[in-house]
């Protein structure tokens, strides 16, 4: 095999394209499970009671629709960068380091948005902004944490290099 890493790498951002396209899917096909989680959120009605925090609760119907559909949109447009990244990824695993490089970009780009979704979107703005993590029904803050620690282990995995083959043949000697 001529570029095993390579390989993995397009392997990972088209699995991370995947399970976007499954989120983008499934929150379409199901549209009111997942809103009614938009709306809990927003709203705050399940936290604990008395909590301080209530004045940041959003009720209205209009900004959970318009907050819903955005997530929804970035959740495709992450699918369609991973999936094109893995795919060219694939295709250039043969192609000199500079060719290879400019198709990684697809897959960073997809990483960057998967962050911006799951860690600011769900972490930093629902959990602790709107403090999903006082539900115990509507909490999604673990499930997201999870996500973005894939999406740094892939970032991470995308970024490495193979060593030079002369470097490769010095080693095997």
């Amino acid at each position: 095999m001529r570029h095993p890493l390579r390989l993995l790498q397009a392997f990972v951002v088209f699995l991370a394209g995947l399970f976007g396209l499954f989120v983008f899917a499934g929150n379409l096909m199901d549209y009111d499970s997942n809103y009614q989680f938009v709306v809990h959120v927003l709203s705050m009605d399940t936290t604990f009671e008395g909590n301080a925090l209530m004045w940041r609760a959003i009720d209205s119907p209009v900004v959970h629709t318009i907050g819903y559909i955005g997530i929804i949109i970035a959740e495709g447009i992450f699918a369609g960068l991973a999936l094109y990244g893995g795919v060219l990824l694939f295709l250039r695993r043969n192609a000199d380091v500079a060719a290879y490089d400019r198709a990684r970009v697809w897959g960073y780009a997809a990483f960057a948005l998967g962050f911006a979704i799951w860690f600011i979107g769900f972490i930093i703005i629902g959990s602790e902004w709107f403090a999903m993590w006082q539900s115990s029904s509507w909490n999604g803050k673990d499930t997201a944490m999870g996500i973005v620690t894939l999406w740094a282990g892939f970032a991470v995995l995308l970024a490495m290099n193979e060593p030079a083959r002369e470097e490769r043949r010095s080693t095997a000697a």
